[in-house]
């Protein structure tokens, strides 16, 4: 059985959480969120408590019970307070610019690369250096964070890339410190 499926999860004033056509909907003062429903996992709501019970025994169904319970967990998590990552851009000539929904970034190449925001996600360039990605689905807010990364991946040398802002890049040595004798 399911130790995270087990946990109740706690729905904070302001958000309704309903069922309806097999879509589990979730509202919020930040917005709206839905996700498909299994037939193996049951929902019980509550007034202010929500908890996702597996239908039979079997293996499936324990599985899918916390993965359901973390997905409407981060569902009225992210209507209510929402989601955030935030990346350090870290190299000499490396910015990143806002202009309209499209994020601008000089990483090192010829020319800069333009990224097209997503319309369901808020991106702030706190400094030249730092950008920070907010929404309410933490999927998406991952995901296209994970996409921004991969254009530049941090390298162990310098360091020089784009990073998480809670990430630790291990450092190298070069060439020259390791074969002196």
């Amino acid at each position: 059985m399911s130790r995270i499926g087990k946990m109740p999860i706690q729905v904070p004033a302001g958000v309704t959480v309903a069922i309806k056509d097999e879509l589990i909907h979730v509202k919020g003062p930040k917005g709206a969120l839905n996700c498909k429903m299994r037939d193996e996992v049951a929902l019980t709501i509550g007034s202010d408590v929500i908890t996702v019970e597996p239908v039979d025994e079997s293996k499936a169904a324990n599985s899918f019970q916390g993965l359901y319970r973390q997905l409407v967990h981060n569902m009225v998590v992210g209507v209510s307070k929402g989601y955030s990552k935030s990346l350090i851009i870290n190299g000499v000539g490396f910015r990143a610019d806002l202009k309209g929904n499209v994020l601008s970034l000089n990483l090192g190449f010829a020319q800069p690369i333009d990224v097209v925001v997503p319309d369901d996600i808020t991106v702030t360039v706190d400094t030249p250096t730092k950008v920070t990605f907010s929404g309410i689905d933490k999927q998406r807010v991952g995901q296209f964070a994970a996409e921004v990364r991969s254009l530049r991946k941090p390298e162990p040398y310098k360091g020089k890339g784009i990073r998480y802002e809670d990430e630790v890049i291990r450092r190298k040595a070069g060439k020259t410190a390791s074969g002196k004798k």
